[in-house]
């Protein structure tokens, strides 16, 4: 049987979801679906890519993504018509 560490799993979670929270703090932000998407995204691929603590996560989140505005996407939808 397969030795699952749950609480790695957790805190790994819990390391992206407060860098995702902070960056709305820090930002006077309001979470929407569109936003939130975006920087569990962001966060996501940020840890993949080797940043471990939520202190880098959340600085380097803040850099890409210096406001809410900065994360609206502009690009037409699949459902427009050209």
């Amino acid at each position: 049987m397969a030795n699952f560490n749950l609480s790695h799993k957790i805190d790994d979670v819990d390391v992206l979801s407060d860098a995702v929270r902070t960056w709305y703090r820090y930002n006077h932000a309001a979470p929407t679906e569109q936003s939130m998407q975006l920087l569990c995204s962001a966060a996501v691929d940020l840890y993949n890519q080797g940043h471990r603590t939520s202190e880098e996560l959340v600085t380097l989140l803040i850099v890409k993504f210096d406001s809410l505005h900065s994360l609206k996407v502009n690009s037409p939808s699949s459902a427009s018509h050209h």
